[in-house]
């Protein structure tokens, strides 16, 4: 917090924020005022020395830092501070460090997941930064003369003078698609969001500025010996594993498909002995509302690895629950809130580090059409050549045969028209959703010649809905979610892997990765659902309660909302069931204002 005005901050006011950040940072918090400037830091420990040390932290009286901080290749970032690699420093010292070197040019030379504020007493200058995968969550907003920045939307709305107003926009992407697609909003009109790859800079005298530090890369496809490209891929995994398991012990949401199963097999290979099983897997099912046989492929999974697991059914009560209405934002989890919340304090007693799969499908998009048009238009013969013996070789069949009879290419088009039910109308014709929905939707393009649409797709708002459904203050869990496949060396060089033959059902995965685990994981295809469950959870359970308030008939009519229209399709069904959760945050919203009042 800093009073851009001048004044010395209110030490009460500043603890009470900081206390605001107990559900993310449950072991300690901890807050120091410096004249105009408050820093407030609530700590989780982890079993990693690197992400344990208590904050705010300084490392000359001048400087101090805040940090969610967990970062990447450590060694490198120490050989360029001239330190020792063997020095036992915490990351948020580091990341100090590398700002005392090159100032907000620090950002040109780290990595991993992390968000930051440093406040520099003698400039009173404030420098916050965000990841560039944005992994970690980071808000700001002007309230009066002070401007705050958080990780946290709860600690910001401790302020009273914080505007209660909603971003109508916001809760429009909510209740259409489920997610904002304006990567700086929030459901608060005065909150926003520090974009991922973004720094936010504020100085005396001045207004605070966002500035992007980081794009990814358009690189040239990589062409190596079939037996580098899996020793690299094993070695950048392995690197990016390393990276993030540095704790005493580590769970991973392992499903039974190949993205989580590879994670498994390389954090077994790192952190198992013979006597101590550091390293537990967690399967999601369902068990009644779809078929679901995912359970059978990750027992198998960790049956092959020796791992421990548990297989955790979603679907077993009956009725309705929304107790994700007390998040910061309205937010739609899986079927049944209580099941969730349960199993994410369960998995956080076993581990307060889980690993997350998410990523390959993206950096590993089958793109043969871009991909040959780009060989064609640099009269790249021979590779062309060589991309299809290759591709003989290894799958043991023509290249394409299945794309060009049409059994396996994925089509952009077919999107069809715009899907608004009928309760939003009023909101639809408001905001114009029509023309969001159309944008929103429209097809993958991005300026690289042989990923565009996994290139893409890396950027998308959507992420930060990802990310933040696993965060504390959603599951309510003392638990770090961690995702080695978009750790930033492994993405670079899984989008530069020539898309035939490595790219087809993430062949480089099953080649690389075929003595580590069992047939039946390396030859399944992907998997989605066999359905929704929201639908089929409609046609048991009926429309779930839509809590009315005086507020909620200004996003949607709930008289409008009927069975017909709403089992119509699992699209139609899962945006009532948004619209119900969406009741439930709002009316917790309007009874917490009440009794503020």
């Amino acid at each position: 917090m800093v009073r851009t005005d001048g004044p010395p901050v209110d030490s009460d006011f500043a603890t009470a924020l900081t206390a605001a950040l107990a559900v993310r940072g449950p072991d300690a918090q901890m807050t120091r005022c410096l004249g105009s400037a408050a820093l407030g830091h609530a700590l989780l420990r982890c079993g990693d020395p690197a992400t344990d040390a208590c904050q705010p932290l300084t490392i000359d009286r001048d400087s101090w830092i805040v940090a969610d901080a967990r970062l990447d290749d450590r060694t490198t970032l120490l050989a360029s501070l001239d330190m020792p690699v063997s020095a036992s420093i915490c990351d948020a010292e580091l990341l100090l460090r590398a700002f005392a070197k090159w100032d907000v040019g620090c950002l040109e030379h780290v990595a991993g997941d992390f968000a930051f504020a440093i406040w520099t007493v003698s400039r009173r200058r404030l420098v916050c930064a965000r990841d560039q995968m944005g992994v970690k969550p980071l808000y700001y907003a002007h309230v009066g003369a002070c401007l705050l920045v958080s990780s946290a939307i709860e600690c910001l709305r401790v302020c009273p003078g914080l505007s209660q107003q909603l971003d109508e926009l916001a809760v429009a992407d909510f209740l259409l698609f489920g997610h904002t697609t304006d990567s700086q909003a929030t459901t608060f009109h005065q909150i926003r969001r520090v974009p991922p790859a973004h720094s936010l800079t504020w100085r005396d005298g001045a207004d605070a500025t966002l500035r992007r530090y980081w794009e990814f890369p358009i690189e040239e496809p990589l062409y190596l010996k079939s037996g580098d490209y899996t020793e690299q891929v094993r070695a950048l995994l392995d690197e990016a594993v390393r990276d993030r398991s540095r704790a005493e012990r580590v769970s991973i949401f392992m499903s039974g498909g190949l993205d989580s199963t590879a994670i498994a097999a390389t954090a077994a290979r790192r952190l198992n002995t013979s006597t101590d099983a550091r390293v537990h897997a967690f399967t999601f099912v369902f068990g009644s509302l779809i078929q679901d046989d995912e359970h059978v492929y990750a027992r198998e999974a960790a049956r092959h690895l020796r791992l421990p697991w548990k297989g955790i059914q979603l679907d077993t009560a009956s009725g309705w629950s929304f107790t994700q209405a007390d998040g910061p934002e309205p937010f739609l989890g899986g079927i049944d809130a209580n099941i969730e919340t349960t199993s994410y304090a369960e998995i956080a007693r076993d581990s307060r580090v889980a690993l997350n799969g998410e990523g390959a499908d993206n950096a590993l998009t089958y793109e043969w059409q871009p991909y040959l048009s780009y060989l064609v238009r640099r009269r790249r013969w021979n590779r062309l050549a060589a991309d299809a013996f290759r591709f003989v070789t290894h799958l043991r069949r023509p290249p394409l045969l299945n794309t060009v009879v049409g059994t396996d290419i994925q089509h952009l088009e077919g999107v069809g028209g715009p899907t608004i039910p009928s309760w939003m109308e009023p909101l639809a014709s408001r905001a114009d959703l029509v023309d969001r929905w159309h944008h929103v939707m429209r097809p993958a393009a991005s300026a690289h010649p042989t990923r565009p649409a996994g290139y893409f797709s890396l950027q998308l708002p959507l992420w930060q809905s990802l990310f933040e459904s696993f965060d504390p203050s959603h599951t309510r869990a003392s638990l770090d979610v961690r995702y080695p496949f978009l750790d930033l060396r492994l993405l670079r060089f899984l989008i530069r892997v020539p898309v035939i033959p490595w790219c087809r059902e993430k062949y480089l995965l099953r080649f690389a990765f075929a003595g580590d685990l069992p047939v039946a994981i390396r030859r399944r295809s992907k998997a989605p659902l066999r359905g929704s469950p929201y639908l089929e959870k409609v046609r048991i359970d009926g429309l779930p309660p839509i809590r009315r308030t005086p507020l909620l008939e200004f996003y949607g009519c709930p008289d409008r909302v009927n069975i017909d229209e709403t089992t119509s399709s699992s699209n139609a069904a899962e945006a009532v069931v948004r619209f119900a959760a969406f009741s439930a945050w709002l009316a917790r919203l309007d009874s917490a204002s009440s009794s503020v009042d």
